[in-house]
């Protein structure tokens, strides 16, 4: 019986994990900050282009995969934690508080390339795009 690949790449929450990871991989990380429930393009990219087998694939391949998920529950946000992952990764990649904002890292965290929402409409584009920031 043949069994189909599966991609079951994790996203990390904790910059330290996907570090290590990273240098023990030999891969970059691909930092994603989301805002679910409340940012319309970010649900779009979770259900269009990073659910997809050709998105997985790749991320299998190239990247350790980080979010920083800041989610809105009814009308407010959530009260802000200065110790939390997600607000230490936003004071020191995503000070503008842009959403979705993916950050293309080295394996120490330094900063190779940066991309918001873009109007394309394939994981392969995307996929193309993230492998474009890293060079």
């Amino acid at each position: 019986m043949m069994q189909a690949a599966v991609f079951a790449q994790e996203w990390n929450t904790d910059l330290e994990t996907a570090k290590r990871k990273a240098a023990a991989e030999n891969k970059k990380i691909l930092l994603l900050f989301t805002g679910s429930g409340w940012c319309k393009p970010c649900m779009y990219l979770d259900e269009n282009i990073l659910a997809s087998a050709e998105f997985k694939a790749a991320a299998e391949l190239y990247w350790i995969l980080l979010r920083a998920d800041f989610p809105q529950k009814g009308s407010n946000p959530e009260p802000v934690n200065v110790y939390d992952m997600k607000m230490i990764l936003a004071e020191k990649y995503n000070r503008d508080g842009f959403f979705p904002y993916f950050v293309l890292l080295d394996k120490y965290g330094r900063v190779l390339g940066k991309t918001g929402y873009e109007n394309i409409d394939s994981a392969h584009e995307y996929v193309e795009l993230f492998k474009k920031l890293g060079n």
